[in-house]
């Protein structure tokens, strides 16, 4: 710790002794170096210090006018060092300074006297300005000090000073008959002095606060040693419209003190009894309206006003006792917003709040006066439904919900539309806790959401169930992945101008040790929603690359194979460097890979996808997509990505019934194909009349059940092996299509 002064330090010269001096606390030597040369070029004297040892040290043996003070130290917080000062008297004002986002620390400080609470990170004329107030603030406080001191000598200086106050300074008789009053009560009140000398103090304090008034300014609890504090609420005199007032309330919050007065005697000591009282009356309306902002914001959703998750458990559990003690059913909801995620994500996090905001206010006016609506946090909600008479009652305000839901909200000219998901548990059926009942809400509306989402469903222990079988079947998915138990199967594609196989589809199951091989859907849409995705396509990835490492050896070396990308394995900014290491690493050449995407995928970030797919390209991977027609599809988007490969998705071939009739989407993605120079794949071909039709319009490649269906790896390289001995000498070897 150091001590640090103004001016020509070199020449050893001594600061005058009206200089402030100020105590930097702070842990970090960055922020405490860059406050002391904030601050350095002032009148002030600087003393640091890094810890909360260090800072009792320095208080001890210094006296200091302002600490500067951060609450996190690495021995002790800074509401144990401003503990220390109330405790010990020392005479200092405190500038809490922290990054701690949370209300707790703000009230804490500014319980513990703290004249002002900065959150870092703080711009420098924000400090500045602070430390200037709280030093002015100090030293009209030893002006003030000075000034009553020569009140004592001075009748017509005491008049002047005494009105110039920023408070109201008062005297009452013994009978609470104000003898005295400034000039303060008139701009702060807008009574005249005229107006209160030798009315009842009763006269400015409101109702509500009378009796607490009569407690402080009794006669017999005013001694010779006792002082008397309180807050009230003083009534402001809106008649006068005076222009010097101040503020145009009806009602002011004002911290008053009252000390009994003494008549000095002959001897200079006390007469015995008290002539009246004097006291005086300070402005706390902003702080008080801070301390209720403060705590209004502590309870409250700030985007949507709505009571937050802690306000609203706390009244669903007043709800439940109260419901305990009537012997009556309450209803708690769980409401999620279904499609926000894509309106956020296309539109942008602005317009995805004022949705919310919209939303939530459509939401509380189906509710009566007695219910909550809360916000949980995201798009999602949750409402208590006090002295319920019946589930029919619960129905019908999620009725409401799902009504009020499906207009469309017009967010500065996008109208889009959404619908929700809501789950319902009734007290006390389904549960007598708050943890309960909000767990078994949530769980019947995510019953509401696997079913097809806008909708609502009352919970049943039978979708705990299947809650725990969804648990279980993670873990299992988990346990997979260690105990290797996935395994990459391949439908072979043919080529129907020669009947052979020229590529192949990779198709991921899973040897479940009690439910046996599993396909892919049955557990891959579960992993996308569990956060499994990601170490799933990891293992793909390397299983992919050893496969390929084993067809080369089987003389497969010019064969390409191609892997289907998860969006959410591609939004990972670290797939294309996950790509090329594991090209690297198994000495793969990139041309023999080739990255199969969704049409999904081009419209959830369109340039960032573009970004990382001309990446790959320029690595030297090609580029398929997948279902093509299915999703939302841009022709525009089509042009401008990377794409070599198109696929029929097999909902479109399924629909071919008749090889003479007319099926006008396969013909124009076949037409597309063939505008743009694609390579044309179809899906599912299961019979003779699909393939013919295909073939017939354009389409030469195609997979399904009619010629192969999905095998291991060890049989399809013995089908690779088979079709390469009846291969002639300058036949070209196939090319294989491998996708997760």
């Amino acid at each position: 710790m150091n001590e640090h002064i103004p001016g020509n330090d070199h020449h050893g010269a001594t600061p005058p002794d009206f200089f402030p001096r100020l105590l930097l606390v702070d842990d970090e030597p960055r922020l405490l170096s860059s406050l002391y040369e904030l601050l350095r070029d002032r009148q002030y004297h600087l003393v640091t210090a890094t810890c909360g040892s260090e800072a009792l040290a320095q208080l001890n043996r210094l006296q200091f006018d302002l600490v500067l003070l951060d609450l996190r130290l690495p021995d002790m917080s800074g509401h144990e060092i401003m503990d220390y000062i109330n405790a010990r008297g020392i005479d200092c004002d405190v500038i809490v300074m922290s990054g701690d986002v949370g209300i707790e620390a703000a009230i804490g400080a500014l319980k513990r006297g703290a004249y002002d609470y900065l959150r870092k990170p703080y711009s420098r004329e924000e400090l500045l300005k602070t430390v200037e107030n709280a030093l002015q603030k100090r030293r009209l406080a030893v002006d003030n000090q000075s000034i009553a001191q020569r009140l004592e000598n001075s009748e017509r200086m005491y008049r002047y000073l005494v009105d110039s106050s920023p408070d109201i300074i008062y005297t009452l008789n013994h009978e609470g008959h104000f003898t005295f009053i400034n000039d303060r009560a008139y701009q702060l009140l807008g009574y005249t002095r005229e107006e209160l000398i030798g009315k009842h103090y009763s006269i400015v304090v409101h109702d509500e606060d009378l009796e607490r008034a009569k407690y402080v300014f009794s006669d017999r609890r005013l001694d010779d040693r006792a002082s008397r504090s309180v807050e009230l609420r003083l009534k402001c005199n809106t008649g006068n419209g005076s222009a010097e007032r101040t503020f145009s309330n009806t009602l002011m919050a004002i911290s008053l003190n009252a000390l009994g007065m003494h008549i000095p005697d002959a001897e200079g000591g006390r007469k015995p009894g008290l002539p009246g009282i004097y006291g005086v009356a300070r402005d706390i309306t902003d702080r008080k309206r801070a301390e209720e902002m403060i705590s209004y914001q502590a309870y409250h959703d700030i985007l949507t006003d709505l009571p937050n998750r802690m306000l609203f458990k706390d009244r669903l559990g007043l709800a439940v006792i109260q419901a305990k003690r009537k012997q009556t059913e309450l209803a708690v909801m769980f409401v999620d917003l279904d499609r926000f995620k894509l309106v956020n994500d296309t539109l942008g996090h602005v317009k995805g709040d004022e949705l919310l905001q919209q939303a939530a206010l459509r939401l509380k006016e189906c509710l009566r006066k007695g219910d909550t609506l809360a916000r949980q946090g995201g798009d999602e909600f949750t409402i208590v439904l006090p002295e319920l008479r019946d589930r029919a009652d619960a129905k019908a305000v999620a009725d409401k919900f799902l009504e009020c839901l499906q207009k469309p909200f017009d967010l500065d000219g996008h109208v889009v539309h959404i619908s929700a998901s809501i789950g319902i548990a009734i007290y006390p059926g389904d549960g007598e806790t708050i943890d309960e009942l909000l767990r078994h809400a949530d769980i019947a509306m995510y019953q509401v959401k696997a079913l097809g989402k806008n909708g609502h469903a009352f919970y049943h222990d039978s979708m705990l169930d299947v809650s725990h079988q969804k648990i279980a079947l993670e873990q299992a998915l988990r346990r997979a992945l260690e105990n290797n138990e996935l395994e990459m199967y391949y439908q072979p594609q043919i080529d129907m101008a020669t009947g052979r196989i020229i590529g192949a589809e990779g198709l991921m199951r899973w040897n479940h040790p009690q439910r046996g091989l599993l396909s892919a859907g049955e557990f891959l849409p579960f992993a996308e929603e569990n956060g499994l995705m990601l170490p799933i396509s990891d293992w793909m990835l390397g299983a992919l690359c050893r496969d390929l490492l084993l067809w080369n050896k089987a003389g497969g070396d010019t064969i390409r194979l191609s892997l289907n990308l998860s969006p959410q394995y591609l939004d990972r900014g670290d797939f294309f460097e996950k790509m090329r290491g594991a090209l690297t690493r198994y000495g793969i050449s990139p041309a023999q890979i080739e990255v199969e995407i969704t049409e999904n995928i081009c419209i959830r970030n369109p340039h960032y996808a573009i970004e990382q797919l001309n990446k790959l390209c320029q690595l030297g991977v090609s580029v398929a997509i997948d279902d093509f027609g299915t999703g939302y599809s841009s022709l525009a988007y089509l042009h401008r990505f990377p794409i070599h490969t198109i696929k029929i998705d097999q909902s479109f071939v399924k629909e071919i019934h008749d090889e003479n009739g007319h099926y006008p989407v396969i013909l124009a993605i076949i037409s597309i194909a063939r505008g743009l120079g694609l390579h044309l794949v179809a899906e599912g071909v299961e019979t003779e009349v699909q393939a013919r039709y295909l073939q017939a319009n354009g389409c030469t490649t195609m997979q399904g059940y009619l010629y192969y269906r999905p095998m291991s790896l060890t049989s399809f390289i013995h089908v690779l092996h088979a079709q390469d001995q009846a291969r002639a000498p300058d036949e070209p070897a196939p090319l294989l299509a491998i996708q997760a």
